[in-house]
């Protein structure tokens, strides 16, 4: 299932992952698992947040997916399912059908 992940880093803990030279190779690590379709970076809320967008094989693959931006950058992260243009063209006309 396509997914968003965010990812809103803990100030302080990036801030260090900077100093030391992890954020990046942290970044390149989890991209590495998750393989996402796409991803951005951006702040909310005044936090350090990427956006990740990425197809979610099984719910099991969640741990591996978050753990490195707990783990590493004290992150809130949150799961969100979500449709591409195609995707919501196949769910429209399954609805019709239905109805």
């Amino acid at each position: 299932m396509r997914m968003l992940l965010k990812v809103q880093m803990d100030t302080q803990m990036s801030n260090e992952a900077i100093k030391q030279g992890t954020l990046e190779k942290t970044m390149e690590k989890a991209m590495a698992v998750i393989r996402p379709e796409a991803a951005y970076f951006t702040t909310e809320n005044g936090s350090r947040t990427a956006y990740i967008f990425f197809d979610l094989a099984e719910c099991a693959d969640m741990p591996k997916t978050a753990e490195p931006f707990f783990l590493e950058l004290g992150a809130k992260v949150t799961y969100t399912p979500v449709m591409n243009r195609e995707d919501l063209a196949r769910g429209l006309n399954a609805m019709e059908a239905a109805g």
